[in-house]
């Protein structure tokens, strides 16, 4: 037939041919994905909380060998792997109610890309390397490990539907990882600093705690029900002045700042109280919050403002130390 008569039937000159995907590829690309929502399962993002929490201890003045170095270090890698666990655990746990949140439903276990078994393996594989390494690691007192752990588990399973006691069992976590770091530098432990902490971090969750119930209601999170928009704005201005409070204690009283410890509360509570107020701005203002550590490391009068204050304390004990 020739190429009149084929367009004169209507015959398409060249039919095109669908071909298909390899097996190999399909099977890659698979793969691929799972070992993406294997690594948002255990929120590497959130490892920040580890990497700027422990290290905090120093602080105290403790002595930087090679010792306290390696300790230190090795702490933040257990904490990560006990945290990355501790999410995976808790996703199991609130699959159900993620699929009622508009972001949250999104999630690896919640939208049905790795099954709630897949995932208990994933946090039984998990829960071994973080046995391996808190054994294999230097010697050092874990015990704020194996109570953070505890008491996670205990959130996962029903401490987190209780109001008030939600926010105070994850702000223990980071006074949890203070600790730890006092476990691996060996230096003198500051309960100011530790109240500091805890509070700064109630800051941080109460504003979490607030966005959630304004953008997605309490379906999602039983214990929203026990709060309201007045009394999380009460939770967050207690907490701020706390932190502020008891920040500026610490460093009149605790720091080894000898005698600087007139003159560096006075350079850091403008510091400080900006940065509590910014971050007020962003949740009350600007509605964010509902991830605070994206929310302080997107803000870069926050960073700015944290290096400032972060370059005040550690310029006050370099000279202290070497005085």
């Amino acid at each position: 037939m020739t190429t009149e008569a084929v367009a004169a039937e209507g015959i398409p000159d060249k039919v095109p041919v669908e071909v298909p995907i390899e097996p190999a590829r399909r099977g890659t690309r698979r793969l691929a994905r799972i070992w993406a929502d294997l690594v948002t399962l255990a929120r590497p993002v959130q490892w920040t909380k580890n990497v700027l929490v422990i290290p905090l201890a120093a602080a105290s003045g403790a002595s930087w060998d090679a010792g306290a170095l390696l300790r230190t270090g090795w702490a933040v890698i257990v904490f990560c792997l006990a945290s990355s666990m501790v999410y995976v655990i808790n996703d199991i746990a609130d699959r159900d109610l993620d699929r009622a949140h508009p972001a949250k439903r999104m999630r690896p276990i919640a939208s049905g890309r790795i099954s709630a078994s897949g995932a208990r393996i994933y946090a039984g594989a998990l829960a071994l390397l973080l046995c391996m390494a808190a054994f294999a690691g230097p010697t050092m007192h874990l015990w704020p490990l194996a109570a953070y752990v505890a008491l996670n588990l205990a959130y996962s399973r029903w401490l987190k539907h209780v109001p008030l006691v939600d926010i105070c069992v994850v702000s223990a976590g980071f006074g949890l990882r203070v600790l730890q770091g006092y476990a691996a530098t060996g230096g003198d432990f500051s309960g100011w600093f530790l109240v500091a902490v805890l509070t700064g971090c109630m800051v941080l969750i109460a504003g979490k705690r607030r966005h959630e119930l304004t953008t997605a209601g309490t379906a999602h999170r039983p214990a929203l029900r026990g709060y309201n928009v007045a009394l999380l704005d009460q939770v967050l201005a207690v907490s701020a002045i706390l932190a502020v409070l008891s920040f500026l204690l610490y460093l009149r009283h605790d720091a080894p700042i000898g005698d600087l410890h007139n003159l560096l509360p006075a350079l850091a509570a403008p510091l400080a109280l900006f940065g509590v107020f910014r971050y007020l701005q962003s949740v009350l203002v600007r509605r964010r919050g509902a991830d605070p550590v994206r929310t302080l490391m997107r803000d870069r009068l926050l960073i700015a403002d944290a290096l400032l204050l972060g370059a005040a304390v550690l310029t006050a004990l370099i000279v202290e130390s070497s005085s």
